[in-house]
This record gives C-alpha cells, structure tokens and sequence, in this order.
C-alpha cells in the first residue's frame, strides 16, 4: 500500500473518531444556502482532515463540501466529504459515511468510503483493486467483487431518496424502478460499498456534487462495476450535472442507461 493510501486511513480513523462523539447527541443543525443540512460535526472532521493534510502535504490543494476549495496549484488534490448523509446523520442512522479520495490531474487514484459508526470500510485503488474492511483497519481486507448481475429484471436497485431527482428527472427514473428485481432508499455512500461487494446491482441518482463522486469511483469500477453519469460519461467535470448510475456489469449499465435516456 502506498504512503497516499496509508496516510488516507489515518483521514479515515481521524474522521471517524469525531464523528461518533456527535452521533445521536443534541447538536444545532443549521440549513445551507442550498437547504441542505450541517452540523458541527460535518465541520470539525473536514477541519480535522484539512489539517492533518496541510500538515503531511501543505503543497496539495483540498476540496472539501464544508470549508471549500484551497488551491495551490498542485497536480495532487485532496477531495473530502466529511459526512456523506448528513440527514441520516441528524436522524441517528448509522448507514452514513466519510469520503476521502485523491485526484491526480482531476484522476482519482483511490477513494475510501467509510462508515464510522458501523465501523465498515472499502479502499479502491486505480487499476488495481477494491478492498473491503469489515472492521475498518482492525480486520483482515477482503477483496471486493460485484455481483456481475446482467439481466435488469433480477437486479437490486438503490437510491438515497425519490426527492433527489427533479420533474425531468423522475420519469427516466421511475422507468427504471419499474423493471427492477426490488428497489430500497437511502443507503448514500453506504450503496457504492454494498454494489461493490456484490450485494445489490444498482445505483441511480441525481443533485450530486464532486466531493460525493470521487471517492466512488475507484471503489465501484476496481471491483468489477461501472460508473458514470446518465448520459454514459465518467469525466465528473465541470459540466457534470449530478446525475449518477452505477451497475455490476457493462449489461446492466447498458440497459439501465437505455431507460434513463429513453425520451
């Protein structure tokens, strides 16, 4: 494991730590512009990680969803979302997450998705693998490996929340839950973990920003799964528009893209 990937465990640990003091406690919950949720817990573990990073490598640029973007022109960037949940968070359920990844050139070249409570974790690492910790860095990895499930009729869907998706969005949406094996909500990171180890065979979503992409990406597609957004493309740039689909195989992201773009 290289140094990146040993110090992004430290993130994880370090994260992890902070965020179980908040959890199920009385704490303010303050709205974003964007009406999202925060809390001083979604604060204190990005400043943490910011720190332990400025600290390690203070010539790599951070991104992360509560305290923004700190550039330096580095070819290396820290991308950080320090509770992916926030409302499953506020609401005492467990399945929410930390998502820590590193970009070379705008590549990730590993993601951690980390369940702090549940003590769970997975690491994808570019071109290489995905490993999945069932008692985060104190138990024996396991390799991770999607279902490889092709056929969308005997296939599991997952979605954060039926809210996400707007007027337009909702249709392509419904046509895909229309064809599923079974449909289930909420989950956030927690879904990308269980797709890539083989649990269930779908993820579709919507309104999603770049810090709850990149660390996914290596976890879903170095098990064996695909990620992209809806339109087939897994660039996340600038003109992303938040929409994400994630399948076991090539098959099943086909035929889930089909229905998304089938006006």
């Amino acid at each position: 494991m290289s140094e990146f990937e040993l110090f992004s465990h430290e993130l994880a640990d370090a994260s992890g730590k902070v965020i179980r003091k908040y959890f199920r406690s009385k704490m303010t919950v303050e709205d974003k512009a964007d009406e999202s949720p925060v809390t001083i817990a979604d604060r204190q573990t990005e400043t943490v990680m910011r720190e332990m990073i400025s600290v390690k490598y203070p010539d790599h640029d951070i991104l992360g969803e509560e305290h923004g973007y700190e550039a330096t022109g580095s070819r290396w960037k820290w991308v950080l979302d320090p509770i992916d949940g926030t409302r499953s968070f506020v609401a005492g359920m467990p399945i929410f997450g930390t998502l820590i990844s590193l970009l070379d050139n705008d590549v990730p070249q590993f993601g951690i998705i980390d369940i702090p409570i549940m003590r769970e974790r997975w690491l994808g690492i570019r071109n290489q693998e995905s490993l999945y910790y069932p008692d985060q860095q104190g138990g024996t990895p396991q390799l991770c490996k999607v279902s490889g499930k092709k056929k969308i009729e005997q296939s599991i869907l997952y979605s954060a929340d039926p809210a996400m998706f707007n007027i337009s969005q909702k249709p392509h949406f419904d046509r895909i839950v229309a064809q599923v094996k079974m449909v289930r909500y909420g989950g956030d990171c927690y879904s990308y973990g269980l797709l890539a180890s083989g649990h269930i065979d779908l993820v579709v979503e919507a309104d999603l920003k770049i810090y709850d992409v990149m660390a996914l990406v290596p976890v879903v597609e170095n098990a064996g799964g695909v990620i992209t957004d809806w339109l087939g493309n897994n660039s996340f740039d600038d003109d992303w528009d938040g929409c994400l689909l994630a399948a076991a195989s090539s098959e099943l992201h086909a035929q889930a893209l089909s229905l998304l773009q089938n006006s």
